[in-house]
């Protein structure tokens, strides 16, 4: 199975050249890690931030240089810096081309719920809202289970939801997956060392496996 790592570098893999990319709070930002060589890319925060960069080193660290999840980051070269007001007019006027964001559920209609547990503390919406509402390409970074090994790949999310219908995408550690325009989980690649038979116990929603599926490569 993958690591957070190895979901952020498999994720990575889908960026292409050009591209804008917005990548959200958890496993999303550890994709600022991987980006190929001889891809140029452009990561935007939704806190202001255009030209992101990887995490930093230990002496490279700048407590006033955060991304969306207070976390701290480099910049690139031609990078720029503004308010939310601006940030947002980006995203909801589809100036990004692929969202990245973490789950904690995902319907097989491609519903997402990623802001709220009842009765629990969560660090709160952030821009995710704005941000299905706006890509048109979203893949969704997250653990296949929950804590207690229920399945988050489900029939019908049952958490509050956050977009409807607009995620086109899912790499967990035990695999890729397409959501089918009919519905359903499809399956593309496997994790290393991952069988078939052990993604299908762990997916509660309708999963779609034809022909020969291969093994990832990361």
């Amino acid at each position: 199975m993958l690591d957070k790592n190895g979901i952020a570098k498999r994720i990575a893999k889908e960026l292409q050249d050009g591209y804008y990319v917005n990548l959200g709070i958890g496993i999303p930002t550890l994709v600022a890690n991987y980006i190929p060589k001889g891809i140029n890319v452009v990561l935007q925060s939704e806190n202001g931030l255009l030209g992101m960069g990887p995490f930093p080193h230990d002496d490279e660290v700048d407590a006033d240089l955060i991304n969306a999840g207070k976390q701290t980051v480099t910049t690139i070269a031609g990078s720029s810096f503004f308010d939310s007001a601006t940030s947002f007019a980006m995203i909801r006027g589809e100036h990004v081309q692929l969202t990245v964001l973490g789950a904690m559920e995902v319907s097989e209609n491609g519903d997402i719920a990623n802001w709220k547990i009842p009765g629990k503390m969560v660090k709160g919406m952030g821009g995710a809202m704005d941000l299905v509402a706006s890509a048109k390409n979203i893949i969704v970074a997250m653990q296949h289970v929950n804590k207690a090994g229920e399945s988050k790949l489900l029939p019908k999310c049952s958490l509050p939801l956050t977009g409807v219908g607009c995620v086109k995408k899912i790499v967990t550690e035990l695999g890729v997956f397409d959501v089918l325009p009919e519905g359903g989980f499809k399956l593309l690649e496997r994790a290393p060392g991952v069988s078939i038979e052990q993604i299908k116990n762990s997916t509660a929603g309708k999963l779609v496996v034809e022909g020969e599926v291969p093994e990832m490569v990361v």
